[in-house]
């Protein structure tokens, strides 16, 4: 079935919303109130790597975002699979935002790009840190689904995907590394209540 030059309805309204989505994404951290600046007591460059490989994933599912045409080529010839996967889209994206807002206002003080620890830094297991370790990274991955998947350009989000994962594992273990010189036997208790990333997986 040839798909149409203009994106149907339920197309369009999952890709503004998405849209929405990274504006709320970028202003949880442009707009945050900052704490008072914590001296830096270590930080772990390496995760800087992690950070890149993100990045040009992201850059995967964003270079064509507008030659969009269905959502699927499965849910092309019917509009109620279309609007049911552009619903799910919309709500990974949301849910995606809330959770990176929520840790981030957590975190604080202790919100860095590079892996790091401050004085007087603490082990945090509460909010969204009860359900994984890395709330802020699935969150993260979560908005990388939602706009591949909102640009319907499928082949780009499996690259984007096969780069997210190492590149956030990078970040993961650095961080952790850090956690573990610090806080010892509490995080190892940690570690093994509650997953890095997914739950059931990782």
């Amino acid at each position: 079935m040839a798909i149409s030059e203009t994106p149907p309805v339920a197309a369009r309204v999952a890709f503004y919303a998405v849209i929405g989505c990274w504006w709320i994404f970028a202003l949880t951290f442009w707009l945050r109130k900052r704490p008072p600046r914590a001296r830096e007591a270590k930080r772990d460059w390496a995760s800087l790597a992690g950070l890149f490989l993100q990045a040009i994933a992201y850059f995967c599912v964003w270079f064509y975002p507008l030659q969009r045409g269905h959502l699927s080529p499965v849910a092309s010839g019917s509009q109620v699979l279309e609007w049911g996967l552009a619903m799910l889209i919309v709500a990974i994206a949301v849910a995606s935002v809330w959770l990176v807002n929520a840790a981030a206002r957590r975190l604080g003080k202790q919100w860095a790009l590079a892996a790091r620890l401050v004085e007087g830094h603490t082990l945090i297991q509460d909010g969204p840190y009860r359900f994984v370790r890395n709330p802020i990274y699935l969150g993260m991955f979560g908005m990388l689904v939602a706009t591949g998947l909102a640009a319907g350009r499928w082949v780009p989000l499996l690259v984007a995907i096969a780069l997210f994962i190492p590149g956030t594992y990078i970040r993961i273990r650095s961080e952790e590394r850090l956690l573990r010189q610090a806080f010892g036997p509490e995080f190892e208790a940690y570690t093994r209540k509650v997953p890095a990333l997914i739950p059931g997986i990782y």
